[in-house]
């Protein structure tokens, strides 16, 4: 017996790859989109899984500009190639046929969102500045199980990256605390929550010189002064 072919499809799930590298141009409208299809969803989750680990596994080098925006002029037209052939191309005569072309086309966006994010990745992102990338990998408690954090720096500034993160409780808002070694964590006015696939980022405003460990607890909303619950998130920085 053949398999089930699927009930019905989106035409958008081309724009897929595009999204999560940060090349569409106006990602607005498929943003909306996401709320409600979830086709283009699973196919988000599993795109992003591949772009959350590629940071940690290419070493960032300095490029010019011109090369970074070449690279997103690729993504973008391979989008719009991929969408220009529209469902109709989808949709041979034989179902069995149709359900490979389908995923054909999902595979195909698989394969150019690793290429290229590769290679973005490896040209560091918004390249043409002196300063270099270090990305130190998280560790997640029990609370969190399951879920991944990286810390990305680069010259004063951080930013922490989640995935597949369970979704903050009802009243409840994620929190960021720096610790230098002695004394209770200092709290930040980093609060963020995560999407419905899990995944989230937030800067972390505060220079981290000194700083021991960078750690996320699930705080009242607004934040507090204090922790009110154990770290889900606990990222060691080296000395």
């Amino acid at each position: 017996m053949s398999p089930r072919e699927p009930d019905f499809d989106c035409p958008r799930r081309v724009d897929a790859a595009a999204y999560v590298l940060g090349a569409l141009e106006d990602p607005g409208p498929y943003r909306e989109h996401l709320d409600t299809c979830t086709i283009c969803q699973a196919d988000i989750e599993e795109l992003q899984l591949t772009a959350d680990i590629l940071p940690t596994s290419v070493a960032p080098e300095q490029a010019p500009k011109a090369l970074v925006d070449r690279v997103l002029i690729t993504v973008r037209s391979e989008a719009q190639l991929l969408r220009a052939a529209g469902p109709e191309a989808d949709q041979p005569t034989r179902p069995a046929r149709r359900w490979r072309s389908r995923r054909a086309s999902f595979l195909a966006a698989s394969v150019a969102l690793a290429a290229v994010a590769a290679a973005t990745i490896a040209i560091v992102l918004g390249g043409g500045s002196p300063a270099s990338e270090r990305v130190i990998q998280g560790r997640v408690t029990a609370s969190a199980q399951g879920a991944k954090a990286f810390l990305r720096q680069r010259g004063g500034r951080a930013e922490l990256v989640v995935s597949r993160m369970t979704q903050p409780a009802l009243g409840k808002v994620y929190e960021v605390w720096l610790s230098h070694g002695s004394g209770p964590p200092q709290p930040t006015d980093a609060l963020f929550s995560v999407t419905g696939q899990g995944n989230g980022s937030v800067d972390v405003p505060e220079n981290l010189h000194g700083v021991k460990e960078v750690m996320v607890t699930s705080e009242p909303l607004g934040g507090s002064t204090h922790p009110t619950s154990p770290p889900l998130i606990r990222i060691l920085l080296p000395a």
